[in-house]
């Protein structure tokens, strides 16, 4: 839809800022910007910016920094009103400015996103167009090395049918990425490593670097291909007297090749290394040559194959029978010669008979068949092609037959090794000749890889690509059919010529000479061996500037035009390994696997960022589709696994552990990639499914809401409590970390910031998996109050709150503490989730250390969900706790079978197959000791105190030490030791019988007249008491006693938490309830449960 753009000019109104207050406000900046740290420049200036407001921007290449042409931004008043806004977004006039100077980033520099820190100076380089920058590199190395040696060799053995299927496939593979390719590479700008840049943006830094680094071995190695092609051509076609190392006899020949070829590939390495470290443009001004001499060969073949039609060329081939003979070693095609009415015997006859004597003892086969001579090129009009439509697959070492010629087999006594027979020198099957032939269509990545170098990459490379797939593709299918209906089966199958004088075979039916398809082809191997060294280089230098692999960040760096020095050194030096393995054959199957592997992520690329519909993913090339994508993949893959199954496990293994090592140890990056974005599409899918209702008791785990407190230097207070959560939690289900900061959030914003930072730090030491929340309100309690209530999303929201008990709450200067505590106890119950409280935090055990022996104690008082059950349960699944054992203990009252008790809770724990101890403990009925009446009156009198009395901050910390004294002085005094002792039964009954209960009773009964009556005599304040919380107090001392009788040693304790009073005013009497409960005990947990069942007998 076309936009209409109206400029409307604004006319200055008003007068110009006074100079001197412009000045003066420039100084009073600066001053401001000296007296800052280098961090908060750094967040001002940097990708994070601050505008004027305080919220971080997030930068552009587009978008000025702060600081940058701030005189002229404000100078007149007519943006006035946007002029606090200036230093991070910028006017639209100098952001269109901008665009328009805008066309490409530097040649083999990262592009904008990674350039976070630094800002790299604009280097003039060498632009190229679709034609020269694209379309010819991909021509070059499409067109190299497999069409002019191979070729004729594939289409022989498997047939045209079969060829044409390989040579389909692999064409629609290349195609079918090509596209997938076209749509990533116009989604925006593509700077220098094409291919590694599209899959890593798309996919992520972790498949971005793995299939990065896997393709650039790919593309390094098939430079050697190239080369050891380029050496074949001279040793074997243009000039075998070259050769430096001789072959005494025929069992030599394979290796003294071999020798050879590593020497003279050595040599042609430190050449081509020479040539592209001189620079691109010389690579790119002898491409041209090498493509002409490319496009000459082409066009030579299809001159010679219509020359075919009406004058064949005579390449005679010799047959023994219907066994093809090597014409290297003899001349004449006949045993005998008629030379002056003589019969002698020929070159031929000696090298099967014993001597050149026609009674001489010779081969049987030789004897038993004739010799005959046929044409090799027989031509278009033959009808050869229904004769080569077949396949004619073969075992190492067999001679090249003609299948429809008649043949006498003979006993075949001798041996046939030195024979001068036309032998297969490697077993041929269809899936080896896939793995062969693919690396021929493999240089569809030539130009993406130059993407740095182009004009314009969003245009170049889909048009350069495909185009040059569409011809190449169109020359190798006709040449197939072309091939085989021209060419004799044997010449076919003879790989290196030996059957036509040692001639290429294409060659030979090239027009005029075959020495236009030997000079052309030696060229073409030439430059694209040439284009895979310029290309591998950038490959590894975009790789290595963009961080994710630590080792290699070295290759970054280059000469000053951004020439990859270092990175080509390397790449010279992996391209010497393929030289070293020195056999054509050899390397091309591990090419196929990584190009093949880069192929199968640039369509999953594609697939994945369709399917999920990214804003962001806008391609200016329409012709995609997700299905083809997917196709494009699948047959990928299946290629991997037909050209060698175990080549593309071990591809896959390297990539693996390339990928693990990137996760492990590589930078984080956020690029917007599709695997980022497809784990938020499942994450929204399965919180949508998840949304429905509570999970199942089954399914029930504790979702924690960990609640920290933080210092004035935003650190965490209690890292124990981390610890705590990552050992109850092992990594399983939710956790979210929460803290709260008093104030506004745009004062706090970057005390936030810094909070984060550090609670995740302190997360990662503690390896606790879970999400971070700040939360900045006007109070405390407000703001736990909304983490309560707004923490976690759908489904995967807590339901529990983890939080330290507050050891300071005794102090004046903390009296909020203890009301946010009970105010959280309290919304914790009307969340209707469960709180564990954790009492003396500090003392509870770090990551590190492990108990070797102890308890983990229960105190089943109430039941709330059976919560007191499971989290022993859970605790000893992580290796701190593995060696401590379970015990349960459940109190009897006066009513209770104690015996009965005992044996129900066995046989519950046998159901929930929980391994624990059982013990029940009964409490009988005693007197109100004088030491509960003590201590329930020093907290209500420090309560009405603190309550009534309006005093100053000094006389309330004098009055709290008052205070202090006199209930340590209680402590201290003998009667009421005495009295603590008396509340402690020296022995506790284990069973109750009817006569025990009976007398206890009665005891109990006069005692507690006559008790009543001393104490109140002893003490007669004691009398205006508030009954409830005598009784709630003498239930505290009274539980203490028995769990400090049972537990003390214990490494943890986990009691019920009672629940705070229904009347507000009692508040204070609750915390003072829980200290004795709990008094004297290390390791506390206090657990109140949510009301549900989180535990079940049932499977």
């Amino acid at each position: 839809m076309p936009t209409n753009f109206t400029v409307v000019p604004v006319e200055a109104q008003g007068e110009e800022r006074d100079p001197a207050e412009r000045d003066a406000q420039r100084q009073e900046e600066e001053e401001d910007n000296r007296d800052r740290g280098p961090s908060e420049r750094e967040e001002r200036g940097g990708a994070g910016c601050l505008s004027g407001d305080g919220i971080a921007r997030e930068s552009s290449p587009f978008i000025s920094s702060a600081e940058m042409d701030r005189g002229n931004m404000y100078e007149g008043k007519n943006m006035a009103l946007f002029e606090e806004e200036m230093d991070s977004n910028p006017m639209v006039s100098s952001l269109l400015n901008k665009l328009a100077n805008y066309t490409n980033l530097t040649q083999g520099v990262v592009e904008h996103e990674a350039d976070e820190d630094t800002k790299r100076k604009e280097v003039k380089v060498p632009r190229m167009g679709t034609f020269i920058g694209v379309y010819l590199p991909c021509l070059q190395n499409i067109l190299g090395v497999i069409l002019f040696l191979r070729l004729t060799w594939i289409v022989g053995t498997a047939g045209v049918l079969e060829s044409f299927i390989i040579v389909f496939m692999c064409c629609a593979c290349t195609m079918l990425t090509a596209i997938s390719m076209s749509a990533i590479a116009t989604n925006g700008v593509v700077p220098a490593g094409g291919s590694y840049y599209m899959i890593s943006r798309s996919l992520g830094p972790e498949f971005g670097g793995a299939v990065g680094l896997c393709f650039y071995l790919g593309t390094t190695f098939a430079g050697a291909m190239y080369i050891l092609g380029t050496i074949e051509i001279l040793l074997t076609y243009i000039s075998p007297s070259a050769a430096i190392f001789k072959a005494e006899d025929g069992g030599e020949e394979t290796e003294a090749m071999l020798n050879n070829m590593r020497v003279y590939g050595t040599c042609i390495i430190i050449l081509m290394a020479v040539v592209v470290f001189v620079g691109v443009k010389y690579v790119n001004k002898l491409a041209l040559v090498f493509l002409a001499c490319v496009i000459l060969s082409i066009i030579a073949i299809y001159a010679g194959v219509i020359k075919t039609a009406f004058d064949p060329p005579d390449f005679p081939i010799c047959l023994l029978g219907n066994r093809t003979l090597s014409k290297r070693s003899f001349d004449v095609c006949a045993k005998f010669t008629e030379s002056n009415n003589e019969t002698k015997t020929t070159t031929l006859w000696r090298l099967f008979c014993n001597s050149s004597l026609h009674n001489a003892t010779c081969d049987d086969y030789f004897s038993l068949n004739n010799v005959t001579e046929i044409q090799g090129i027989p031509g278009i009009m033959s009808g050869v092609l229904i004769d080569n439509l077949w396949s004619a697959y073969s075992e190492k070492g067999s001679i090249v037959e003609k299948k429809d010629q008649s043949s006498v087999s003979g006993s075949e006594d001798m041996k046939i090794g030195g024979r001068p027979y036309v032998f297969t020198d490697i077993m041929t099957y269809f899936t080896m000749l896939v793995g062969i032939y693919f690396p021929s269509v493999t240089g569809i990545m030539a130009g993406s890889n130059r993407s740095g170098d182009l004009k314009d990459a969003q245009k170049s490379i889909p048009t350069g690509t495909i185009l040059a797939i569409s011809t190449t593709s169109f020359i190798y299918l006709s040449c197939i059919v072309l091939f085989g209906a021209c060419i004799e089966g044997v010449i076919l199958r003879d790989k290196f010529g030996e059957a036509v004088n040692g001639n290429l075979v294409v060659g030979t039916l090239a027009w005029p000479s075959p020495w236009v398809i030997v000079i052309g082809s030696f060229f073409s191997t030439c430059g694209a061996g040439l284009q895979s060294l310029t290309g591998a280089p950038r490959l590894l230098q975009a790789i290595a500037r963009d961080g994710i692999v630590p080792f290699i960040q070295v290759f970054g760096h280059g000469k000053a035009n951004g020439e990859p020095t270092w990175a080509l050194l390397l790449t010279a030096g992996i391209c010497e390994i393929g030289i070293l393995i020195a056999s054509l054959d050899s390397v091309a199957p591990i090419l196929s696997m990584f190009f093949l592997m880069c192929y199968m992520f640039v369509n999953l690329a594609c697939a994945v960022q369709t399917l999920l519909r990214t804003p962001n993913w806008r391609p200016r090339f329409k012709y995609y589709h997700w299905t083809l994508s997917f196709l494009g993949m699948s047959l990928c893959l299946a290629l991997m696994f037909i050209c060698s199954w175990y080549y593309a496990l071990i591809a896959m293994l390297i990539a693996g552990c390339i990928y693990k090592y990137i996760e492990y140890r590589g930078a984080e990056k956020e690029w917007g990639d599709g695997i980022r974005g497809l784990s938020l599409n499942a994450a929204r899918y399965a919180l949508l499914r998840v949304e429905d209702g509570p999970p199942h008791t089954k399914n029930w785990r504790p979702q924690l809401l960990v609640l920290l407190n933080l210092d004035c230097e935003q650190l965490v207070k209690h890292p124990r409590l981390l610890s705590f959560t990552s050992q109850l939690k092992a990594g399983k289900g939710l956790t979210i970390v929460g803290s709260v900061l008093q104030g506004t959030y745009l004062d706090k914003c970057t005390e936030t910031q810094k909070a984060e930072e550090n609670v995740k730090a302190l997360m990662g030491v503690e390896k606790t998996k879970g999400f971070c929340q700040i939360v900045v309100s006007p109070s405390f309690r407000d703001g736990i109050s909304h983490l309560i209530q707004s923490a976690g999303l759908g489904g995967m929201k807590h339901n529990t709150v983890l939080m330290a008990w507050p050891q300071s709450w005794k102090r004046t200067e903390n009296h909020f503490s203890w009301k946010n505590f009970v105010d959280t106890v309290r919304e914790t119950t009307a969340a209707q989730q469960a709180l564990l409280v954790a009492k003396n935090i500090d003392l509870f055990p770090t990551n590190q250390e492990r108990f070797t022996e102890g308890n983990i104690d229960v105190w089943w008082i109430v039941h709330d969900g059976g919560m007191l059950m499971l989290l022993p349960f859970l605790l000893r699944q992580h290796k701190v706790w593995r060696k401590c054992k379970m015990r349960i203990f459940t109190v009897a009252q006066m009513d209770d079978n104690s015996i009965q008790m005992k044996k129900d809770l066995q046989m519950f724990l046998y159901h929930l197959r929980l391994n624990a101890e059982v013990e029940v403990v009964e409490m009988f009925e005693n007197d109100i000791s004088a030491f509960t009446y003590e201590k329930t009156l020093m907290m209500e009198q420090r309560s009405q105190m603190l309550k009534q009395m309006q005093l100053s901050k000094n006389e309330r910390e004098r009055e709290a030490q008052l205070i202090h004294d006199r209930n340590t002085a209680s402590h201290s005094t003998p009667a009421v030791k005495a009295s603590v002792a008396a509340s402690v039964p020296e022995k506790v009954q284990m069973t109750w019988t009817k006569e025990k209960f009976v007398a206890e009773k009665h005891k109990n009964k006069d005692t507690n007249v006559s008790g009543f009556k001393d104490i109140f005599n002893m003490k007669p304040e004691w009398g205006n008491l508030n009954q409830s919380n005598v009784r709630r107090m003498h239930t505290a001392v009274k539980l203490n006693g028995v769990v400090l009788n049972k537990s003390q040693h214990a490494q943890l304790v986990l009691l019920n938490m009672p629940g705070p009073p229904k009347n507000r005013k009692g508040d204070e009497n609750y915390m003072e309830f829980l200290e004795v409960l709990t008094e004297g005990l290390d390791r506390v947990l206090l657990v109140r449960g949510s009301g549900r069942e989180v535990i079940t007998i049932y499977s």
